[in-house]
Order: structure tokens, then sequence, then C-alpha cells
């Protein structure tokens, strides 16, 4: 494969789908893989960073068996459990957040669905926040109805995450308490609401290469325009926990592939930027323009400071805090 002259025919505007052979993505050198896909990123996103941040809005007791969750109740780890925080708390966090220059912050809750109660209670969250942030607003909170999807746009939320978390064919090896089509439809769900989606997956988990492209294509073929990338840190006391980490090499070939077959997407880094050096800025040469930034557990050691830092050091266009929205 003559990845420059690929790279040149996606920016005119090829698109890679199911028809095309994929395996080339495998093997080819990944110096003009990661190159390529800068450039794919340069020309099609721009130095335009997107940054979000989230708070862990209710944690612990999900009644599903994801093996590489510590807050699921089949995984028998040391997850802090509490109940829906309060409002006060959120939008606390939430305008801390905006005055560190984010683009969006999201809740996010555990569980399949959130009960009636709760859901109430989250759409008066949002609707308050709405009054009070300039930035957009984001919801993490399971499965939902069409009309609890339309009620939470008419609340002030702009996009829904969701994650696929793999390919079609490896779900099944991961969860069994719901189901990749089960994923799907909750997803078509959210944007027939209006709502832009974010939904990618994990690395890591035991998936082959082609399961990554397979999971790729998919978030292509739904149109997603966020597309977040963790790469697995396996947590004591989970099915997963003895599987081995990946190589920085590893991470760099799928974030690359991702961005050629969703040139036009988000590719947001999210969970093992730590296995990458200097907390991942080799991502954001190979076709990285946006992640989830903050003090969590998932970007480990980043806060939104460093971030900025380290991608203004890049030549990268970030929010300038708070009087931006002014």
């Amino acid at each position: 494969m003559d990845i420059k002259k690929l790279t040149d025919e996606i920016i005119d505007g090829k698109r890679l789908g199911r028809e095309d052979d994929l395996s080339f993505f495998k093997d080819c050198s990944l110096d003009e893989l990661r190159s390529g896909a800068d450039r794919i990123r340069k020309e099609l996103v721009g130095d335009r960073v997107d940054l979000c941040t989230i708070i862990a809005g209710k944690s612990g007791n999900c009644g599903e068996n994801c093996k590489f969750c510590a807050q699921s109740v089949h995984n028998h780890t040391d997850c802090e459990v509490y109940n829906l925080l309060d409002y006060n708390r959120i939008l606390e966090e939430s305008k801390s957040n905006e005055k560190e220059g984010v683009d969006r912050f999201a809740i996010v809750i555990s569980g399949h669905s959130p009960s009636d109660k709760d859901f109430e209670k989250l759409i008066d969250i949002y609707k308050k926040l709405r009054k009070e942030l300039k930035i957009s607003l984001c919801a993490s909170l399971g499965f939902l109805t069409q009309e609890q999807f339309d009620r939470l746009y008419d609340a002030g939320v702009r996009s829904y995450h969701n994650n696929i978390e793999t390919s079609r064919r490896f779900f099944e090896h991961i969860c069994t308490t719901h189901t990749f089509d089960d994923k799907i439809a909750n997803i078509k769900r959210a944007q027939a609401a209006g709502l832009s989606v974010c939904s990618g997956g994990i690395i890591g988990m035991g998936e082959t290469m082609d399961d990554r492209i397979d999971m790729a294509v998919e978030l292509s073929e739904l149109g997603i325009s966020s597309i977040p990338i963790n790469a697995l840190i396996p947590i004591p006391h989970t099915p997963l926990e003895k599987l081995p980490i990946l190589s920085e090499k590893e991470i760099l070939r799928t974030v690359s592939m991702f961005r050629y077959i969703n040139p036009n997407s988000n590719i947001r880094i999210a969970a093992g930027r730590k296995l990458i050096s200097e907390n991942g800025r080799a991502v954001f040469t190979s076709g990285a323009s946006a992640t989830i930034t903050g003090n969590m557990l998932t970007t480990s050691g980043s806060t939104i400071k460093s971030d900025r830092k380290m991608l203004t050091s890049l030549g990268r266009k970030i929010i300038d805090g708070f009087n931006d929205f002014q």
C-alpha cells in the first residue's frame, strides 16, 4: 500500500469501508502511517483541539457484567460507591472546568439506565447547568428511551456518550448482559433526538487488530463525530486483570488507523495515555484531535493545565479560558 498516495486520496474525498482490503493497517510502516494520519487531521479537522471533562455523577453497583469495568457488581473491586451527586457539587466542578477552557462537560453515571427518580433529578440538573454555563453539555447515562433522549435535548444537552467498546464479533467476549445491537439502537435513538454522539471503545482487551479495524468501520457507518479511544489498564479483580499492557507502538498504530477510517471525526484520547511517553504526546501527532482532560482516573496524572501546555507546544489552538465565552 502506498500510504502517501492513500493519504492524498482521503484528503481529496476518498473514504474507506468494508468493501476495501484494510489489512495493510496491520503491518505498513508506522512512521508513514502516523505522518499521514497527522496530515489528514490537519487538513480535515484542523489545529483546534476539542477538550472535554467529566464528573462521575453516580459510582458503582452496576448490574452489567462488562469484564473491563471496576464498577460492575460482578467484579469484586474496591470501586468507590455512591448515589447521584447533588446539583451544587456538580455545578462547582463544571464551573471550575469552564474557567480553565474546556469545550464541554459531561455527567457520567454507572448502571444500565438511570432510575426514574434519578432521571428526573438529572433533567433538573441539566436545565440549571444550561443557565449557568456557556460550554456545551454532554451526558453518559446508559440506555435511554426515545422520550428520555428527547427530554435531555430539551434540557440543553447537546451530545451523548455511549461506547460500542469493541467489534461486533468480539463484544460477546466482553459483555453478555446487553448486546452490541442494544448499543447501536441506543446510539440511533440519541441521534434521532438531535444529539451528537460520542462513541468509541477500548483496545487491549484481547481483541485483534482486525477487531479494531471493524470497530472503526462500524463507527464510520454510524456517522460518529467524536470517537474516544481507551487503552486498557487492567484493573485488579476484574476478568481482564492479567492481560498484557499494550505497547506504545500498537496504540499509535491503532489511533492512526482510526483517523484514516474516520477522517472528519474528532479522534479523542481517553484512558491509557500514561502508557505513552510524555503523557500521550505522540498520539497528537498520529491523528488525534481531541482528549478527555481534568483530574480523573481515566487520564491518570494529566490536568487541564498540563494538557493545555503540551498541546500548545504542538501548535494546537485551545480555548483561552472562560473569557472566550463572553
